[in-house]
């Protein structure tokens, strides 16, 4: 996915990552809609879910998804999480988060998205982000519709 953003010039995204927990589910149960729009940008970008799994459902709620789960062990999180972007290329990722242990994560990816349902989002990983939305479905059609995206980060 190449898209050019006024300010922050050519970008060659690879890889979308994301938070599981609050970011694209709700008491561990997938938004709805979400499975639908991870499975479109999957034809495009590479999938990566880091999560604490705070409910034990991430793996069961994916399942029918185009992504790669990974299960975060219990300490450091937003290390683990950084050094995972890091490792992939951070010019290359687009991450949305939004709790604490995200905030790395949504800061080290060129695009940081901060995603706000229900369970709120940590005033940290707000800070950090680059965009806030209201819902997955917003964040994931952001990447569905880049023209979105240069409205939003155009300077």
């Amino acid at each position: 996915m190449k898209i050019e953003i006024p300010g922050k010039g050519k970008i060659n995204f690879k890889y979308l990552v994301s938070d599981f927990t609050g970011t694209l589910s709700i008491d561990g149960n997938l938004v709805p809609g979400v499975k639908e729009k991870l499975n479109q940008i999957a034809q495009f970008l590479e999938i990566y879910i880091l999560t604490a799994d705070t409910f034990g459902k991430a793996k069961e709620a994916l399942k029918e998804t185009k992504v790669k789960t990974y299960i975060l062990e219990p300490e450091n999180e937003d290390l683990q999480k950084e050094n995972f972007i890091k490792k992939l290329g951070s010019e290359y990722v687009i991450a949305l988060g939004n709790g604490k242990n995200d905030r790395k994560m949504v800061k080290q990816a060129k695009i940081g998205i901060a995603v706000m349902l229900e369970e709120g989002c940590a005033v940290e990983t707000l800070i950090n982000a680059d965009i806030v939305v209201k819902s997955p479905i917003d964040a994931l059609n952001l990447i569905l519709n880049p023209k979105r995206l240069i409205a939003v980060l155009r300077t």
